[in-house]
């Protein structure tokens, strides 16, 4: 029997395309490949979306009996055991993506791309960064600097607490200036990239990872209410004079919505 297991916004959340078609408008050919080539278990991963416009959202559904449980909700040794099935599942579709990707054949490709987005699962919870545009040096990256468009260098001046003492982010919008106004923004930033920085007191500032922007969903101020200290990075607790100033600021915020 299949039930509802989830339910996504549209505008929480950018849809993943290949050649112009969704990972949710490709779900039917996805779940009869995995079928075909590998299992009932394999395709079952699939949940099947069931988007509803008016509404804006996606309703999920997947076999099964009794409510669904998140696999960080479920008491050991199950979660163990259920982690080390899904991670078997899930390299067995990795290894046919891979092998249809090789193909000479265009749809095989595409079934491949697919494959690959589908596979993109979100974090068990989110993780907001409040940036803003600051300087670039050891001393003035801690320090709010005015700015007439938008790209250059953004920092966390809210420091993150660690074993290795205050840790503060950092990301750089490479390429040029940009718009700051923001239709003519979301018009041309896609493709651009962002590098991610992290640096503990003054010393240097190290890469860990870039982003590369895409289009923006629809609409550009979507009812999203972000909160830099509950949902601060892993191994990260958001610390100091602003973390407090800001604590009961989010919770208004969250207490406003609900």
């Amino acid at each position: 029997m299949a039930s509802r297991i989830a339910t996504t916004r549209s505008q929480d959340l950018q849809p993943l395309a290949a050649a112009g078609q969704t990972g949710i408008e490709a779900w039917r050919a996805l779940h009869t490949l995995l079928l075909r080539e590998l299992s009932p278990a394999h395709a079952a991963l699939l949940a099947e979306p069931v988007a509803s416009p008016a509404r804006g959202e996606v309703d999920w559904y997947a076999e099964g009996d009794g409510a669904a449980i998140r696999l960080q909700d479920m008491a050991e040794p199950a979660r163990t055991a259920a982690q080390a099935r899904l991670d078997g599942l899930v390299g067995d579709i990795e290894a046919l993506a891979a092998r249809l990707s090789a193909s000479r054949t265009d749809g095989d490709r595409f079934l491949s791309e697919m494959l690959g987005l589908a596979l993109r699962l979100p974090g068990p919870r989110p993780v907001d960064l409040l940036l803003s545009s600051t300087g670039s040096g050891r001393r003035t990256r801690q320090l709010p600097v005015l700015r007439r468009d938008a790209a250059g260098g953004y920092g966390s001046i809210m420091a993150y607490r660690t074993t290795a003492g205050p840790v503060r982010l950092a990301a750089v919008l490479e390429g040029g200036r940009l718009p700051a106004d923001r239709e003519a923004l979301a018009a041309a930033a896609p493709g651009r990239v962002v590098t991610l920085s992290a640096s503990t007191g003054r010393g240097v500032a190290r890469l860990f990872a870039t982003v590369t922007l895409r289009a923006p969903s629809r609409p550009l101020d979507p009812d999203v209410r972000f909160d830099a200290v509950l949902h601060a990075p892993p191994g990260l607790v958001a610390d100091g004079p602003l973390a407090r100033f800001r604590r009961p600021a989010y919770a208004a915020a969250r207490a406003a919505r609900s």
